[in-house]
């Protein structure tokens, strides 16, 4: 809803891949009553197939350390194929860098999510940007933000 309030001119499509989640993000919608936020669909990143063909852009906030690695690996792979040339896939979340010390909230935070689940945790960066390369997607920025978080800027290359 932030989004779609913030870009009204963008058509906004959510996704998750748990029926719960799709509940809440419907009910949320449905309230804002935005004329540019589309009904949720089930997507699992992870698919060969997903709902939707093309896509302008993608965005994927606190996707890549709270799902499997096979999650990023797919979402790669669906950016890959769905994008066009010189779109965005931007990510955000906490990233693991070489010879930067993860700081310790963010080393406090993978463990509570491999206690929860031993498929999630931080993920190395050049990891995550060298499955992105193998898709044809190349990384055009990085930022630093707030609370030892990093915004990923990658762009479907041409």
């Amino acid at each position: 809803m932030h989004f779609a309030r913030a870009f009204p001119q963008l058509l906004w499509q959510p996704s998750d891949p748990e029926p719960t989640a799709l509940r809440s993000i419907e009910a949320w919608r449905a309230e804002a009553g935005l004329f540019n936020l589309l009904p949720p669909v089930s997507l699992d990143a992870r698919a060969i197939e997903w709902p939707l063909a093309r896509a302008d852009a993608i965005l994927a906030i606190n996707m890549v350390h709270i799902s499997p690695w096979s999650a990023t690996q797919g979402l790669m792979r669906g950016a890959g194929r769905m994008l066009g040339a010189g779109a965005p896939l931007y990510l955000y979340g906490p990233y693991r860098q070489a010879d930067v010390p993860t700081a310790p909230s963010n080393e406090a935070f993978d463990q509570s999510l491999k206690e929860r689940n031993a498929e999630w945790g931080l993920r190395d960066l050049e990891q995550v940007t060298a499955e992105a390369e193998s898709h044809g997607l190349g990384l055009e920025r990085l930022l630093p933000m707030p609370a030892n978080n990093l915004s990923l800027v990658l762009r479907r290359k041409g």
